[in-house]
């Protein structure tokens, strides 16, 4: 999977915008106003996702190319270097996971209106 295809796979979720707000390099993806993805577009390509705490440390455990989320909360974060080793099935997993533990936290009305889209 490269930078087009992330991309690509966040924008077909409901609700999902992208940009900047960090500088000019980070590209996050929001849904409901929330990061659920972040990349740097200028370093090797890598994810920030977020995850369930004990998933995120099995994951780390498992696939070398998972780390604590750099400059993220590593409980909930986990850091995916892309290097072809992790299948593209299993990125879309994790980001789904990641957009779904966002969309779970949203006030019910966020919920009922980004249902409605």
């Amino acid at each position: 999977m490269d930078i087009e295809g992330i991309r690509e796979y966040c924008l077909m979720k409901k609700g999902v915008t992208e940009s900047f707000p960090f500088d000019e390099n980070t590209l996050v993806f929001k849904v409901s106003g929330k990061m659920f993805l972040l990349t740097d577009l200028m370093d090797e390509l890598s994810i920030n996702v977020k995850c369930e705490p004990e998933k995120a440390l099995e994951l780390r455990a498992h696939f070398p190319t998972v780390l604590p989320g750099y400059h993220m909360n590593k409980k909930h974060w986990n850091t995916v270097k892309i290097d072809g080793t992790v299948s593209d099935n299993l990125l879309q997993e994790w980001i789904d996971m990641s957009y779904q533990l966002v969309v779970d936290s949203l006030t019910k009305s966020d919920q009922q209106a980004l249902a409605t889209l």
